[in-house]
């Protein structure tokens, strides 16, 4: 063998060699971050809460039904107010150990440091807004509903099938649009804007208004006279998704986000809904 070939050989032994290490080297390095991440804990000693031992939960100033009932999320009462001490449950906090403070919604998603370990007040997740702060799973997925008022046609209705030949509205270019065409039917009125739809159905120009169910309750307790909401469209699995707000970068968004799923996954997020959004709130789901 020429020298020139031994030497080929023993560089390509060396090659072999260093490559063999860095691939060990990444390997070990892969495995370490994966055992690290399986090793992190949602144990309610490890929860870095701004006040230890304690849960500190925001929402805003007032708080309106059905999100919280007469301003007092601490009696647990509305949906959100509900929805808060079952994550609380989830990591390991009883009643007694939350805490409530109140916040602007603007305030909240503004960047920097929060006073509050979580926050909910119906924010939606967008990603803009996740530039700023960090938000769990989704908690709530808003459906379209129908706002009417006291004594129109479609008052009283419980079914898709009798709203068809209703008058219903929408706002241009919105899914509350899209949902009267592929869920109702007919031919719905169309309106530049929701304050020209709101317009229209207090004149009762329209028999009802489609708009998101968040947006269903302030119409009928506000906006419309004698409002009323005649149910909801069933879900689609699309619509506005509400996540539970934290800082930017926050220690316990993982955890967070893991309660959460807990309380999707054991069917207490449902029930939760059904009694706050649905069966009290006086916004049943209409059947086809």
């Amino acid at each position: 063998m020429s020298p020139k070939a031994t030497h080929s050989r023993r560089t390509f032994f060396v090659f072999a060699s260093i490559v063999s290490l860095m691939a060990f080297a990444l390997s070990s390095c892969s495995q370490s971050t994966k055992d690290e991440t399986a090793s992190a804990s949602c144990a309610k000693a490890d929860l870095q809460t701004l006040n230890a031992g304690t849960l500190t939960i925001a929402t805003g100033q007032p708080a309106y039904y059905p999100w919280v009932i007469d301003d007092k999320p601490e009696s647990g009462e509305g949906f959100e107010a509900a929805v808060a001490y079952a994550v609380a449950e989830k990591l390991g906090f009883t009643k007694d150990e939350v805490t409530w403070v109140r916040t602007t919604f603007d305030g909240a998603i503004a960047p920097g440091d929060k006073t509050f370990d979580f926050n909910l007040q119906q924010f939606s997740i967008t990603d803009e807004r996740k530039n700023a702060v960090d938000f769990s799973t989704p908690y709530y997925t808003a459906p379209q509903a129908i706002v009417s008022f006291k004594g129109s046609k479609i008052a009283k209705a419980t079914t898709l099938t009798e709203l068809k030949s209703a008058k219903l509205g929408a706002a241009v270019g919105t899914t509350s649009l899209d949902a009267i065409s592929n869920q109702i039917g007919g031919t719905p009125q169309v309106f530049n804007d929701n304050a020209a739809a709101v317009s229209a159905l207090k004149n009762k120009q329209i028999d009802g208004l489609v708009v998101d169910l968040p947006t269903a309750f302030y119409l009928s307790a506000v906006e419309v006279p004698n409002g009323l909401i005649v149910g909801q469209l069933p879900s689609t699995g699309s619509g506005d998704q509400f996540g539970l707000l934290l800082a930017k970068g926050s220690p316990l968004t993982a955890c967070v986000s893991q309660a959460v799923d807990a309380i999707t996954a054991d069917g207490s997020l449902d029930a939760i809904t059904t009694k706050w959004l649905s069966t009290d709130a006086g916004a049943p789901i209409l059947k086809p």
